[in-house]
């Protein structure tokens, strides 16, 4: 388990990890079975530093907004940002809805109000989880199959930690605007439930770089 302060330490540190260590596949540069925590998960800026990576604040939380509209609506992220970038219309079907709105996700079923009630209710629950990716929904995932697995909360030490678990883990565009919007999930939780953030740990079965951004 790597550890880091930040997600901005742990965006450069582990572009050079993949730099030097990562595998042709797929058209990236690719680690498998990479897990790393960050402790302090209300630091979810991503700076400029060796690597300019000219991440946008403004972009990030126009999606965690839509995310929270549970819109899953393309339409709702343009009213949201200005416009819709180009990666949301390649993802999204006819009526403009995509699956990877995390929002949409976790407001299915009222699994997000579930997660709260029951670690509200039992601190020692190991059942606050919130399911993304399902394998049973595969066929609904022809244009927009889900990176993230799971989501799950548990409280230790009186602090409220969170695990996510992806398949498949961008580190340029995915992973930067990803984690903010759990690290905001992650702290959106704590205040429904009073308790301080904990760490944020993050396990990614396949961790890359796309070749055009090495």
């Amino acid at each position: 388990m790597l550890k880091f302060a930040t997600a901005n330490i742990a965006f450069h540190e582990l572009y050079d990890m993949i730099i030097k260590d990562g595998v042709d596949f797929a058209g990236t540069k690719a680690l498998f079975n990479v897990g790393f925590e960050m402790r302090l998960p209300r630091s979810n800026k991503i700076l400029d530093g060796k690597v300019k990576r000219n991440w946008s604040e403004d972009y990030a939380e126009a999606e965690w907004q839509w995310y929270l509209s549970g819109d899953r609506n393309i339409a709702k992220l343009g009213e949201l940002y200005g416009k819709v970038p180009a990666i949301w219309k390649r993802m999204a079907d006819e009526q403009g809805n995509v699956n990877s709105n995390y929002g949409w996700q976790w407001y299915r079923n009222d699994q997000l109000r579930k997660v709260i009630n029951n670690l509200g209710q039992n601190h020692e629950s190991r059942q606050a989880a919130i399911s993304i990716y399902d394998g049973k929904e595969i066929d609904d995932y022809a244009n927009d199959t889900p990176c993230t697995y799971a989501v799950q909360f548990t409280i230790l030490d009186n602090k409220l930690n969170m695990s996510v678990v992806m398949r498949s883990n961008d580190l340029w565009y995915g992973f930067c605007n990803d984690q903010y919007q759990f690290s905001n999930l992650q702290m959106y939780v704590a205040y429904e439930l009073n308790l301080p953030v904990g760490t944020y740990y993050h396990f990614a079965h396949n961790l890359h770089l796309y070749n055009d951004k090495i």
